[in-house]
């Protein structure tokens, strides 16, 4: 809730009954949740244009409920998802991981010779954005270019890595 912000209604009752809340949904094995819950119904709450309630106190107590109920569906949802990208990125058949270790490693080295193929300042700059986070005016400025040669440069290094990446897609 915003200091300014006076509650009114429903909100000022979901200020009131807070405590009451917070162990109804401790019960509901909200656990360390419960003022997340509570914050997200409080969110709802003010978004929502208000109306008439014939008893707005189980109201609160029954949206504080579904709160907990799309939370847990958004976490299995979730969980799901995750469990599908993990099986279709590795698959049932994933290779032994020291091959797959030897694969990367091979394959690091195939993008650091393409990238010293392009020249050292295409590399450096590319290395510099990319791996160390450094903006390009600040590149620029260390290699003594315009910001216009490091964009260059910089699409030189990832046209020559997406062409990498097509063979490597291939095999």
């Amino acid at each position: 809730m915003e200091p300014d912000s006076k509650p009114d209604g429903i909100a000022r009752l979901l200020v009131e009954e807070r405590a009451r809340l917070l162990r109804f949904l401790a019960a509901r094995g909200a656990g360390d949740e419960a003022e997340d819950v509570l914050h997200e119904l409080w969110q709802r709450v003010v978004a929502t244009p208000s109306q008439p309630l014939a008893d707005p106190l189980a109201y609160l107590f029954r949206a504080a409920e579904n709160v907990m109920r799309d939370r847990s569906r958004s976490a299995i949802s979730r969980e799901r998802r995750q469990q599908a990208w993990h099986e279709a990125s590795f698959g049932a058949h994933e290779e032994a991981t020291g091959e797959r270790v030897l694969i990367a490693r091979q394959r690091l080295r195939e993008a650091e010779a393409v990238l010293a193929a392009q020249g050292p300042r295409v590399s450096t700059a590319f290395r510099r954005y990319r791996l160390d986070g450094v903006g390009q005016a600040v590149i620029a400025r260390e290699l003594g270019v315009s910001v216009s040669s490091v964009e260059k440069d910089l699409q030189k290094a990832y046209r020559a890595l997406s062409r990498l990446r097509e063979k490597f897609d291939a095999e």
